[in-house]
């Protein structure tokens, strides 16, 4: 059982299981918070029901399912009696080459990384709205606001993520509700392994999968972050007054997508003749 704790917080997480979703639900139990956890198979779970009790909210959830989504958020404020932070984690990466994705491949990585998250992000809305308060945050990726060879599946998950958000974002800050894109470089998750799918590989490809790797390699000389340091990274945005609308999570992180940037406003101003003949 959790101390006293006027300040403590109650949270709604999808995808618990591992990586950043139960590290950040330890931090939030560690400080006396309570949290709602949701993973597709809840025996991962059991250790940290052990541990901290009823201050844990086990709940069994595939985020694809629409109507197990609102009840998973419905059945989180009934045992909590309030949501303050909303944290839609739960996804994963698909590797392959646009030309290779099957239909199958596209569906299921937007089923997840995008539904997932548009539906529990409707089931909280309205409880958010009535109470006045709350902090709604989206994990999207490096990946949402840059892109690279061989992941256009995951890229359109993340990047349709960011779109969505940031509107979302100008449509509720007048009903008290805090929104935030954690956009993390690479981390030591299961990511790009267990958790990762890859299309059936064309060999037209060979070559250009092979530089995609070269690159994948350079890009992580400095190594993984761990996500257990994400965790206090996460609790400064979720105790800031103001909290930030996007914040990338990284040392690499910056760097990546400041380039993408520079590169983009100088395409653009290269070609603004072209824009202004658009005109008419």
């Amino acid at each position: 059982m959790a101390p006293e704790n006027s300040t403590a917080k109650n949270w709604f997480i999808t995808g618990a299981s591992r990586g950043f979703g139960r590290e950040w639900a330890i931090a939030a139990l560690e400080r006396g918070d309570r949290v709602a956890a949701t993973a597709r198979d809840l025996s991962a779970l059991d250790d940290l029901v052990d541990k901290y009790g009823v201050d844990i909210v086990p709940i069994a959830l595939d985020v694809t399912d629409r109507d197990a989504a609102f009840a998973a958020v419905q059945d989180a404020h009934r045992n909590l009696g309030s949501l303050d932070v909303v944290i839609n984690n739960a996804g994963y990466g698909h590797f392959g080459f646009v030309e290779e994705l099957s239909e199958e491949d596209i569906r299921r990585q937007m089923e997840t990384n995008f539904f997932g998250l548009l539906w529990i992000t409707q089931a909280a809305l309205p409880l958010l709205r009535q109470q006045g308060s709350g902090h709604l945050i989206q994990v999207t990726s490096v990946g949402g606001v840059s892109a690279f060879a061989g992941l256009g599946a995951y890229h359109a998950s993340k990047w349709a993520v960011e779109g969505l958000t940031q509107a979302l974002a100008a449509e509720v800050k007048d009903f008290g509700i805090d929104v935030t894109l954690i956009e993390p470089a690479g981390f030591a998750t299961d990511w790009g392994g267990a958790s990762a799918v890859h299309s059936a590989p064309l060999p037209a490809y060979g070559e250009a999968r092979a530089e995609r790797e070269r690159q994948r390699a350079a890009r992580a000389t400095a190594g993984p972050g761990d996500p257990r340091a994400s965790a206090a990274a996460l609790l400064e945005i979720v105790d800031a007054q103001r909290p930030p609308l996007r914040c990338l999570f990284g040392a690499a992180a910056y760097a990546t997508v400041s380039g993408d940037y520079e590169a983009r406003l100088a395409n653009w101003q290269e070609w603004d003749r072209v824009a202004q003949l658009a005109q008419g």
